[in-house]
């Protein structure tokens, strides 16, 4: 084909894995709400992980309750490692914030299809 580009990948003992150029993989999305242990001394922090995705340029956003929210969040740069990508955000509030509201969203953004993946503040312990 005309313009085509295959990327070439070895892992491990020799094994090969090709992708046609533009090729994507879906990142693994994590969501972990605040801890106990957290919560106890005042503060709540959500944390949601992107690993193993391909290719970079997946973006990260916190909805609570409805609500876009960038205050108290922390994003990290993208890292590529074995071809593979990883980011992470963190939303910090405090505990009163934190229990004020409901649903927490992050929605993940790659390949220009956005996923949302929820926490409901009622359903986690502590």
């Amino acid at each position: 084909l005309y313009g085509s580009k295959t990327l070439w990948y070895t892992f491990g003992q020799g094994v090969s894995v090709s992708l046609p150029a533009g090729a994507s993989v879906k990142p693994t999305v994590s969501l972990f709400p605040p801890s106990p242990n957290e919560l106890s001394a005042g503060s709540a922090t959500l944390l949601c992980l992107l690993s193993g995705y391909f290719s970079e340029g997946a973006s990260m956003e916190w909805t609570v309750d409805g609500s876009k929210v960038t205050s108290g969040v922390l994003t990290s740069a993208e890292e590529g490692r074995d071809g593979k990508f990883s980011r992470s955000s963190s939303l910090k509030l405090s505990k009163a914030e934190w229990e004020a509201k409901e649903l927490y969203v992050c929605t993940v953004t790659h390949d220009n299809s956005p996923t949302s993946y929820s926490v409901r503040r009622s359903q986690c312990v502590g």
